[in-house]
């Protein structure tokens, strides 16, 4: 019923920023929790930052006060901006709805941060 589209990761130098997007489409309505999740090669599954539809936030330890989710309830649209990125931040991202109980997932999109 949702369907999740990343886009804007990349390579980026150790210190440098990426923003992040995800749109969403299908039965809009339905979401009420969107968020960020990443994996590392190697590693578990973690959930990176969290937002409900009336905008409260949710951030791993690992990246507060360096990330930031936010959400465009007209564009159907979350964004996570990453700042003072570090190469442990290096894994695909994947972003998720939750709609009545069910996660949905976005293809993922890579992040590599190396210099």
């Amino acid at each position: 019923q949702v369907q999740l589209v990343e886009s804007g990761g990349g390579l980026v130098q150790p210190g440098g920023s990426l923003r992040l997007s995800c749109a969403a489409s299908g039965s809009i309505s339905s979401i009420y929790n969107m968020g960020w999740y990443r994996q590392a090669p190697g590693k578990q599954r973690e959930l990176v930052a969290g937002i409900t539809r009336g905008g409260s936030t949710d951030y791993a330890d690992s990246v507060k006060g360096r990330f930031a989710i936010s959400g465009d309830n007209a564009k159907n649209t979350v964004f996570l901006q990453m700042n003072s990125l570090k190469p442990e931040d290096t894994a695909v991202y994947y972003c998720t709805a939750e709609s009545r109980g069910y996660h949905y997932w976005g293809q993922g999109t890579r992040v590599t941060v190396s210099s």
